[in-house]
């Protein structure tokens, strides 16, 4: 099977790399440091499998590059690699179309397992982390979807939200993510609209709370 390992630390994707290619189905095809540069190795080799870390650089984080990964190349599956036992990222990697959730400081053999069973077509996630994703779904009601900003907000207003909230100026931001600075401003504006949110201390602490600022 062809892999692609995308993680922003060099050292972190050379360890991948040895363990996966010392396995006989499995080769790694490319590396990536950031979301970016996954989505496009992923359109130049098509792999079968992307191992995606969550948090890397800002502007295009593991989160986003899946979401664009699902949509442009359904058949390549991605298993998220993180330091976070938490059921809030399970949840919304889950809904961006991951296949499986695998914690960094799991063993060796776990990983492998997870891409055998994702590629099998399963879904893998850390063991730990099962009652987690019952207890999310359990108590997901009307309101809270209602509410929530992965439905509220445009791919592109939860890539600025972020990046807004870290102090970035719109010139940084527009750069960052290539597009206007005039465009940043509406984001901007149409953030604070949909979220109901007044000033900049608001927005911060919206995306404190919903850990926007771990992206």
């Amino acid at each position: 099977m062809k892999i692609i390992i995308a993680d922003d630390h060099a050292v972190v994707r050379s360890g991948f790399m040895h363990i996966l290619n010392f396995q006989a189905d499995m080769e790694v095809v490319a590396t990536a440091a950031d979301g970016l540069e996954a989505y496009e190795q992923v359109a130049k080799h098509r792999p079968d499998i992307v191992l995606m870390d969550l948090s890397m650089p800002p502007g295009e984080s593991g989160l986003i590059a899946t979401g664009k990964i699902k949509e442009d190349f359904p058949e390549t599956k991605v298993i998220i690699l993180t330091m976070y036992d938490d059921e809030e990222y399970l949840f919304h990697v889950l809904k961006n179309g991951a296949s499986g959730y695998v914690l960094k400081n799991s063993p060796d053999e776990e990983l492998l397992s997870a891409i055998r069973t994702v590629y099998d077509g399963g879904t893998y996630i850390h063991p730990s982390m099962a009652t987690s994703l019952v207890r999310q779904f359990v108590k997901k009601d009307v309101d809270e979807a209602e509410t929530d900003p992965y439905k509220i907000l445009s791919r592109r207003e939860i890539e600025v939200l972020p990046l807004v909230a870290k102090g970035y100026g719109n010139k940084e931001i527009a750069e960052m993510l290539y597009i206007s600075v005039k465009t940043v401003e509406a984001h901007k504006a149409k953030i604070m609209e949909k979220l109901n949110l007044k000033s900049r201390p608001e927005l911060v602490e919206y995306a404190l709370r919903k850990k926007f600022l771990n992206f």
